[in-house]
């Protein structure tokens, strides 16, 4: 994601981790400047992040940077009258639900593997009782030295969480393995830690957006889908542990990170997009696809003629994604999501569409002048499938999301039962 997407930064991941603390630490070395774009994703989330700054990480980012961002104070010194006063290397373990190290240099590494604590990071590392995750960055031929590599071995073996590091160039102008993992990566592990994940192991598609249909270079068939609610539910899915990937229309969204994201247009384009992401476990179909494109682009503007009738447009049918995944054979998933918006007989429109497209569940939505919801945070929907409707009242679309995978969860862990029935018969 680029540094100018943070700031607007996935807001479907807002609050999922309040009530955390996170305690950072910073160590000596470049990518040290990774550790600010980390705080402001834990930040965005409602995490409380509580930093150590090394004196080697010092040489490369300010405490005043760091107590910014974190809007905490910034602990530096083991001796400090203050701090230890109050049993600060004690403290700040405690009081952490997750403990960081990134970046993690090869010098801190080896500290943590040798059990020493000479500095207020590695008393702190030790005197511990919280789960570690740490972020190594080193020079190439550092990492693949076998005492970094013992060391990093070592740490595993006491049930210590490493991320990367990353292949590609480093600051020393060398390429290889040793760049520290981007801070998405590392917030998306952050993420990993604090949800319980029951969808590991299972893949997901999402398509989300409106679909834009060009008449010609200028103009364009669309709606005014903003993707919130797909992104939400996407967002939610990885929270659960699932592989996600998003098909997204026009959005000023950002990606949201540790997601594959492909983004379109067109229908076609959409439907290609899915194509190509199967086989999945889940689809969710939340995208506002235009149901109808023009028969023919026109290469130049149409132009407006004084006293000319306003031209006509001819039509041709999109395909109709959530029926060709319902058609998809051997690869159609397990568990296959379609939204209705609608104006009218919501609740009738909404269960005749199940049957049409022969999905599992349709989301539904009432789109009037009394219920916003495109462009919105919130939603009003309700759960349709043959035998029952279900309303949820108006909510944010994140809680929105996270509801809705409870249901796939329910949904998919129900059939593993029906499975297992069958063949214990």
């Amino acid at each position: 994601m680029e540094k100018a997407g943070l700031l607007l930064y996935i807001n479907v991941m807002t609050h999922s981790l309040e009530n955390k603390t996170v305690l950072l630490i910073i160590t000596g070395g470049i990518a040290a400047y990774k550790a600010l774009d980390l705080i402001r994703l834990i930040k965005k989330a409602g995490g409380d992040v509580r930093c150590i700054l090394t004196e080697g990480g010092a040489q490369f980012v300010t405490p005043l940077s760091v107590s910014a961002l974190s809007e905490n104070e910034v602990y530096t010194d083991l001796f400090s009258l203050k701090d230890e006063s109050e049993m600060g290397h004690i403290r700040l373990s405690r009081e952490a639900d997750l403990i960081i190290v990134a970046p993690a240099s090869a010098d801190f590494i080896a500290k943590m593997a040798h059990g020493r604590a000479d500095d207020l990071a590695s008393a702190t590392i030790l005197a511990s009782d919280k789960p570690i995750l740490i972020a190594p960055a080193m020079n190439p031929e550092m990492w693949a030295k076998e005492a970094a590599q013992d060391n990093i071995a070592a740490l595993k073996e006491r049930g210590i969480t490493t991320i990367g590091p990353a292949q590609g160039d480093t600051a020393c102008g060398e390429t290889g393995t040793g760049r520290m993992s981007e801070p998405e990566e590392i917030f998306a592990a952050i993420i990993g830690f604090f949800h319980e994940q029951p969808l590991k192991g299972y893949k997901a598609l999402v398509t989300a957006g409106p679909t834009y249909e060009p008449i010609d270079p200028v103009r364009f068939l669309g709606n005014r889908s903003s993707g919130k609610q797909g992104y939400a539910i996407a967002t939610a899915l990885f929270e659960a542990g699932a592989e996600v990937t998003l098909v997204a229309g026009p959005s000023v969204l950002p990606d949201p990170p540790g997601i594959t994201t492909q983004r379109i247009e067109t229908a076609q384009e959409m439907w290609q997009a899915c194509e190509a992401a199967l086989p999945a476990h889940i689809a969710v179909c939340a995208a506002a696809v235009s149901d109808w494109a023009p028969k023919t682009q026109k290469d130049s503007k149409i132009k407006k003629r004084r006293n000319h009738t306003p031209p006509s447009i001819a039509l041709k049918e999109n395909p109709d994604i959530l029926a060709r995944l319902a058609k998809a054979g051997p690869q159609r998933p397990d568990m296959l999501i379609g939204f209705a918006a609608e104006t009218d007989n919501l609740i009738e429109n909404a269960r005749e569409k199940l049957s049409r497209k022969n999905c599992d569940l349709i989301v539904a939505n009432a789109i009037n002048a009394g219920e916003k919801v495109f462009g919105s945070d919130q939603n009003h929907v309700h759960l349709v499938t043959i035998h029952e409707d279900e309303h949820w009242p108006r909510a944010d679309k994140k809680v929105i999301a996270r509801k809705l995978v409870q249901r796939i969860v329910k949904h998919l862990k129900e059939d593993q039962d029906n499975v297992a029935r069958i063949h214990a018969a």
